[in-house]
């Protein structure tokens, strides 16, 4: 940028980049909505987070509610199976659909509420490192680094085994990790930034550093951040599962796909229906989320879009 230009040249070039960075947006999430299979699989992830939300108006019965007269009672489609109870009934006789609805409540609310703050605290790390460089990189990559040697499911196993298991200790566990993802991929978009004109336009007109980071970098970056944060969701609901598969994760009675699949592990040659079905919702929930983000990614990560 020449600094003999006059300041009020500055700030229209700025406003000219924030204009193509609007059309830009606009042009992605249209090449978005072209994708029909990614749209339909953000469309069936709403109907999961729908049924989070009105669990209590959708569920038929009490999730907790036990009925020794019903224990392992079939599908209704299946002999001796009632449309009273359409996914049949566990061991304790709780009705499976109702269950599964209310675990749509615990995989949701744990993957959003870690992929919020993992996120958050990335976005924040990583504009730190990528704009200050110099120590504070150096810390903060090291940091990094040693948390990326650890196989993510054991070290959440280990942590969960130390805090004890429950709601807030998953989403403590999986954080703890979690936010490396976005800090590495915001360390990279803000180096590349860095020399990007309109930010020597706001230096040259002598911004804060806070300001050029949170103003004019972070926006221009976010793109990319979604893409990872709708990716990693999915991994966060199939990591939840797998703790709570083990007995590290939600406890019983609390309705949880993870722990339901595992109540069902000595019943599946008797009783294939009471783990089948909530492992057959995570199934449906996860690649509907991978779908969805892989229609994000091409649509607005530079590096993949075909515009």
């Amino acid at each position: 940028m020449d600094a003999s230009l006059p300041p009020h040249t500055d700030m229209q070039n700025q406003e000219v980049h924030k204009d193509e960075s609007i059309s830009l947006f606009r042009a992605n999430w249209k090449q978005f909505l072209s994708n029909h299979f990614a749209v339909l699989a953000s469309i069936l992830v709403l109907v999961f987070v729908l049924l989070a939300i009105f669990a209590p108006w959708i569920a038929p019965h009490d999730p907790n509610k036990t009925n020794l007269m019903t224990r392992l009672n079939p599908p209704a489609w299946l002999d001796n199976g009632s449309w009273v109870h359409p996914f049949g009934n566990d061991s304790l006789g709780r009705d499976i659909l109702s269950r599964i609805i209310y675990g749509t409540r615990i995989s949701i609310s744990i993957g959003l509420a870690v992929i919020v703050i993992a996120t958050g605290t990335g976005m924040i790390t990583g504009l730190l490192a990528g704009y200050l460089r110099g120590t504070t990189d150096k810390i903060i990559s090291t940091i990094v680094d040693i948390l990326l040697g650890f196989p993510y499911l054991i070290f959440a196993i280990g942590l969960m085994a130390v805090l004890g298991p429950s709601f807030e200790n998953i989403i403590l566990a999986l954080v703890y990790k979690e936010w490396v993802i976005p800090c590495r991929v915001v360390r990279g978009e803000t180096i590349a930034a860095k020399e990007i004109e309109y930010i020597e336009a706001a230096k040259a007109l002598g911004a804060s550093h806070f300001h050029i980071m949170f103003r004019e970098i972070l926006p221009n970056i976010f793109s990319p951040v979604l893409v990872v944060a709708t990716t990693r969701m999915a991994t966060v609901i199939i990591l939840e599962s797998s703790l709570s598969f083990l007995g590290l994760g939600v406890q019983p009675p609390t309705a949880s796909w993870g722990n339901m699949v595992a109540s069902g592990r000595e019943f599946m040659l008797e009783a294939w229906w009471v783990s089948t079905f909530p492992g057959l919702a995570i199934l449906v929930l996860v690649l509907c989320i991978n779908i969805a983000s892989q229609g994000l990614r091409d649509a607005f990560d530079p590096r993949f879009s075909e515009t």
